[in-house]
């Protein structure tokens, strides 16, 4: 009689401690006070260890809640590591599944169009996830894009700007990686077959491409200042492209933000003002619109432009014209601008 009753009582006690265990599952907890918490799993830590680390955290609120969880889920074996934002109250098996699903925080980096191998460098550094150094050697691979372009020695141009979200471990090679597909992805076949038609190699695309966001970021723009550059390449005058002489001074350390008439006869070939035809490739990373716009240019006569210093240029057909124009827009407007400053 008194083993049944011992054994009622520990029935009893085990319900109890079941009943208490199942509500703690289903009891939401916030253990933290800021607005929220991350949390960084490692690859290779056991469930234990895990579980720490998220009760110190202040996630869950016990080791054998989150264990039991872990029970209940069947997903010992099927927990994911990375970093992990948690904000208000949860369950233990909320943050189980979130674990299991591998719902890890992404940081989106955004690299806008017209940046360099160099200065995409220093995004990615100045977003943690790790230093210019590395980016740059992860850069060289140039054999990411052989498939359309295989002189290819690094990416410069070939790594496509736009808004990436990345775990905080994905690293300067995964990184480069992507912005190489999503180049590939991006000239897709019906930009290819637009510059086979023109008799434009990959290559030439994106150097046409990559002066062109440098040039002007005016939708409307970028057409003409295509037709600009291949009118030139057509009849063999050479390109003038003041950001490619500024390129070429990055290149060699040289460049203090100012533009030199000095500048213009800097030695390198990829400077415009001193060697004919196209720069030996991109000078800058392009965006789709700029890409377009290389393989299909406005169907215009004009071999020349200048800035109306508000972000938009003027076009010429003729040295006469444009000579006219660099008076008004250039001479005029900076003699004015003195004036007006001196009064």
């Amino acid at each position: 009689m008194r083993a049944l009753i011992r054994l009622l009582i520990l029935a009893v006690v085990v319900a109890a401690v079941g009943a208490v265990a199942v509500r703690s599952l289903n009891q939401p907890f916030q253990g933290y006070v800021e607005p929220e918490i991350f949390v960084d799993i490692p690859h290779g830590l056991g469930v234990a260890a895990i579980g720490h680390r998220l009760v110190e955290s202040g996630v869950i609120q016990s080791d054998w809640a989150f264990r039991l969880a872990v029970w209940r889920r069947g997903a010992a074996r099927t927990l994911k590591a990375g970093e992990y934002r948690f904000t208000g109250q949860m369950r233990a098996t909320d943050v189980v599944d979130r674990l299991v699903a591998g719902s890890v925080f992404l940081r989106p980096v955004t690299f806008p169009e017209g940046l360099t191998i160099a200065e995409m460098a220093a995004v990615f550094e100045s977003a943690g996830l790790g230093t210019r150094a590395m980016f740059t050697a992860a850069a060289r691979r140039g054999s990411l894009v052989h498939e359309t372009d295989g002189t290819a020695d690094d990416l410069e141009g070939y790594l496509f700007p736009e808004t990436y979200n990345l775990p905080r471990d994905a690293g300067a090679e995964t990184l480069v990686e992507q912005m190489a597909q999503r180049f590939l992805a991006v000239y897709d076949t019906k930009l290819r077959d637009a510059a086979r038609v023109r008799g434009l190699t990959t290559r030439q695309v994106v150097t046409i491409a990559s002066l062109i966001e440098k040039e002007t970021s005016r939708p409307e723009e970028r057409p003409l200042v295509s037709a600009v550059y291949q009118n030139r390449l057509r009849i063999g005058m050479g390109m003038q492209c003041d950001p490619t002489v500024i390129f070429a001074l990055q290149r060699a350390g040289r460049w203090n933000g100012n533009l030199t008439r000095e500048n213009l006869q800097f030695d390198s070939p990829y400077n415009t003002y001193r060697y004919s035809g196209l720069p030996p490739g991109p000078i800058a990373a392009p965006g789709r619109a700029s890409l377009e716009a290389a393989v299909a240019p406005a169907d215009v006569p004009y071999l020349y432009f200048v800035s109306r210093n508000d972000g938009s240029h003027v076009f010429a057909a003729t040295l006469a014209e444009h000579n006219r124009n660099v008076h008004q827009h250039q001479v005029q407007y900076f003699r004015d601008q003195r004036r007006a400053g001196r009064k």
